[in-house]
């Protein structure tokens, strides 16, 4: 159920709400007795925040410990909480301007900025983030963590000759029922189709409640382990500031930019959790309070991560789990995390999926019925994108490397380049002169760190090729 589908009762409770604008296809316009929902009041306060964290808090959890390990902690931390900040400025651009146009999806908001190729803009970003991050966290869940794991979360993986155990070949030893692609199969079928099959977010609130739960379960064991190590004295305080000592070393302080930005891009979801809102007044403290719970995982979670492996951090820290971490009970914690921290990426899938499915259907039937009013087209829509992202994860299994170009690019553009943008536009003459100095500011941050980026990931792959060939 979407804002169309309200009742007269709820319609009274909601005045502050804007009534759907026609350029907006994606939403319904009308209650629909024929559509088969439920009497819905609304969302509360408590189930949008944790929606919105859970869109937030997803695998670049992760890669935050190796941002310190380049940033030093004190520059690091300092820099999570720059970018919540300018997170929340630039989602309170898009809701500032789509009160003003009477739009309610972001998709319908580029196209009132920007008519309907800067529409189409936009919806073409969110299908090329939403679905790399997807086939990412398949390949998290059951093939080899990022490519930097050396054993699959679940499932097990080969490199370089070497076989390494995942944990349910760990557990039950070497079987057809615990390879990669039934893993798979099984996690498809009977966890992501079921939640995917959702037509409002908010009854997605209990399942982003507990992914919230199993991302602070991983914090709380690496906060325990670091703390064990420290009394024990076998961990030294880590860096605190960068470690400058070229040109090059400098320049690779802007490669992290981008995980940083990634690790907080939600802006595709924020227009659906707004819309189920009860009372549509509180998505601003809906958004603050999740940057704010989310902002306090991720500092904890770099702080310890980095606390205990040091310059050994990878770039993905869940790597690190897969060694002897040298402590009582240490292979029983290194499943511990691993596993909630697959389960809690399996409870992600569906909050991305969400809007991924919206923005799809929008592009392919931009003048169509809104789709929660029509089953063939959701049933499609829904079968055909997780088939995709099933085989895009079991094909392509280096699909990282690409991920970096494309999904990190999509993601700059979602987060900060289109909400400035649409500010400097300014259709409705509300920009401030303030604003457009911060838009400009959030374009040209994005823009420059970006090219740095994809130029240094690009120089490291060559360089990397450049060694490996002659001693092939």
């Amino acid at each position: 159920m979407t804002i169309g589908d309200i009742t007269p009762k709820e319609r009274k409770s909601r005045r502050s709400k804007h009534v759907v604008d026609d350029t907006a296809p994606l939403l319904p316009k009308r209650q629909d007795e024929d559509a088969g929902y439920d009497e819905f009041n609304g969302a509360s306060f408590t189930g949008a925040v944790f929606n919105l964290s859970t869109t937030i808090v997803g695998a670049g959890i992760m890669a935050l410990p190796a941002t310190m390990k380049v940033l030093g902690l004190i520059l690091g931390i300092a820099m999570i909480i720059f970018m919540a900040f300018l997170t929340d400025a630039s989602i309170e651009f898009l809701l500032r301007f789509s009160r003003a146009g009477k739009t309610t999806s972001y998709g319908s908001l580029m196209g009132d900025a920007f008519g309907k190729y800067g529409r189409i803009f936009l919806q073409i970003c969110v299908l090329v983030n939403n679905i790399g991050v997807l086939i990412v966290y398949m390949i998290i869940i059951a093939y080899d963590g990022l490519l930097v794991l050396e054993g699959d979360v679940l499932s097990g993986t080969s490199s370089s000759g070497v076989h390494h155990a995942g944990v349910l070949e760990g557990w039950f030893g070497e079987h057809w029922w615990n390879g990669r692609t039934f893993v798979l199969i099984v996690t498809t079928l009977g966890i992501f189709s079921p939640l995917a099959c959702f037509k409002r977010i908010d009854s997605l609130r209990f399942t982003s409640a507990l992914s919230v739960a199993l991302a602070v379960v991983f914090l709380v064991i690496t906060v325990g382990i670091a703390i064990i190590k420290l009394i024990s004295g076998t961990i030294m305080m880590p860096r605190l500031l960068p470690d400058v000592t070229d040109l090059t070393s400098f320049w690779r302080l802007f490669t992290v930019v981008p995980v940083l930005v990634t690790a907080y891009i939600c802006h595709y979801n924020v227009h659906s959790i707004d819309n189920e809102l009860e009372d549509s007044t509180q998505i601003k403290p809906v958004v603050r309070t999740a940057l704010a719970l989310c902002s306090t995982v991720y500092i904890m979670t770099s702080f310890f991560g980095f606390l205990l492996f040091g310059d050994l951090t990878l770039d993905d820290v869940l790597a690190n789990f897969d060694t002897d971490l040298g402590i009582p009970y240490g292979s029983l914690l290194n499943d511990a995390v691993r596993v909630s921290y697959a389960a809690h990426l399996m409870l992600v899938f569906p909050i991305v999926f969400y809007p991924l499915r919206l923005n799809m259907d929008g592009l392919l039937f931009p003048s169509a019925r809104p789709l929660a009013l029509s089953n063939m087209r959701f049933a499609f829509t829904t079968v055909g994108l997780i088939t995709l992202i099933f085989l895009g994860a079991n094909f392509i299994p280096s699909i990282w490397d690409a991920f970096q170009f494309t999904g990190a690019t999509a993601a700059v553009c979602l987060g900060f380049i289109f909400p400035a943008a649409v500010t400097l536009r300014d259709r409705h003459s509300i920009a401030t002169k303030k604003d457009k100095i911060l838009a400009i500011f959030m374009i040209v941050l994005a823009v420059f760190s970006n090219v740095v980026a994809v130029y240094s990931d690009a120089y490291a792959m060559f360089k990397k090729n450049s060694v490996t060939e002659p001693t092939a």
